[in-house]
């Protein structure tokens, strides 16, 4: 079997490469492996790589040596290639994906990720574009996309540049007209965001369905309607830790294999922190699905995930008293209408 590691030097806040490539070669000399270093160039070349490796027809694991973009990437490529078995060498700004698995710092250990096991995973298909994690429109996209450029900025790493991406965001507009059709619904109406969850983090931390299982063949679809800007901070805090039960005047929840969304001007899609723009979205669970390899003893069934929604819980007072300070303040100092936010 070969092994094909894909580095991606813009991932994170800075370049790896050179940590990578030691780490790789030292850990695959030693074990006699057959293996390949390709360092990308360009957007779109960790796809073109994995999918030239995958359509060779040889057995090949695919290591993505970034974050959730480069996974992303390089499970486009593989995808539906049976040959072909994809994973992540962890070294983005937020490698959430991961965190569906019991000890996620496992996935920037190569020696236990050489050592590992595999599942088939689902994927998000929207458009003619792919998603492994997560999909979402709306006031959530503008977020999710803009929350690695925060990253970059001192002292805004983590959850701190999701909150900056938020109030930023929060201030330019807030909801949105759409008609989603959903399980023989057609809702047409004002929506702040729209998140379609394949698995159970996102955005630096948030776990807003615990119960998404990638393996299902179903996507959770979370629907928020139009809020005003002083709920923010409560809504997402609940979001953030998979209570959107206590919701219910807010937000619809739907377990589905597809959906369609239409938009009045073309809209910010989020697909794993990646950006594309459209008015109309075909979102479904993709024909295609993936080999997916991990360090050998971990779990990422479901029900893992209620420890982890549990250590998020000190977070949300957290988030809600610092956003609330923020948006008092932005409330008294500038009062902005949606229309003017626009």
């Amino acid at each position: 079997m070969k092994h094909l590691f894909i580095i991606n030097p813009a991932a994170g806040s800075r370049d790896r490469t050179a940590m990578y490539s030691a780490a790789i070669h030292e850990a695959c000399r030693s074990r006699g492996l057959n293996y390949r270093i390709e360092v990308s160039q360009a957007p779109g070349e960790c796809r073109r790589l994995a999918g030239e490796a995958a359509r060779t027809g040889e057995a090949v694991r695919i290591y993505a040596c970034g974050g959730d973009g480069t996974l992303n990437e390089v499970a486009a490529g593989a995808a539906g290639w049976e040959n072909a078995a994809v994973s992540v060498l962890s070294g983005g700004s937020g490698n959430d994906f991961v965190k569906i698995f019991s000890d996620p710092k496992a996935f920037y250990d190569l020696e236990r990720l050489l050592d590992a096991e595999e599942a088939v995973f689902d994927l998000i298909r929207c458009n003619d574009d792919i998603a492994v994690n997560v999909c979402s429109v709306g006031l959530d996209a503008r977020i999710g996309t803009d929350v690695a450029r925060y990253k970059r900025l001192p002292l805004l790493s983590g959850f701190r540049a999701y909150v900056a991406s938020t109030l930023v965001n929060v201030v330019r507009e807030i909801s949105e007209h759409y008609i989603v059709e959903v399980n023989g619904e057609r809702i047409d109406g004002e929506q702040t965001f729209i998140c379609v969850c394949n698995g159970r983090f996102y955005g630096g931390g948030f776990n807003p369905v615990p119960e998404a299982d990638p393996a299902d063949g179903k996507l959770d679809v979370l629907l928020v309607k139009k809020v005003d800007r002083m709920q923010i901070p409560a809504i997402i805090g609940k979001y953030k830790n998979g209570r959107y039960r206590e919701l219910p005047q807010l937000v619809r929840h739907f377990r589905t294999d597809s959906l369609r969304i239409l938009c009045d001007k073309p809209n910010a899609i989020n697909l794993d922190g990646e950006l594309r723009r459209a008015n109309s979205m075909e979102i479904s669970v993709a024909k295609e699905k993936i080999r997916f390899f991990y360090p050998r003893g971990l779990d990422w069934k479901p029900a893992g995930s209620l420890r982890a929604k549990e250590n998020a819980v000190d977070g949300y007072s957290s988030f809600c008293t610092q956003s609330s300070m923020l948006f008092s303040n932005l409330a008294v100092s500038r009062p902005v209408s949606f229309s003017q936010a626009r």
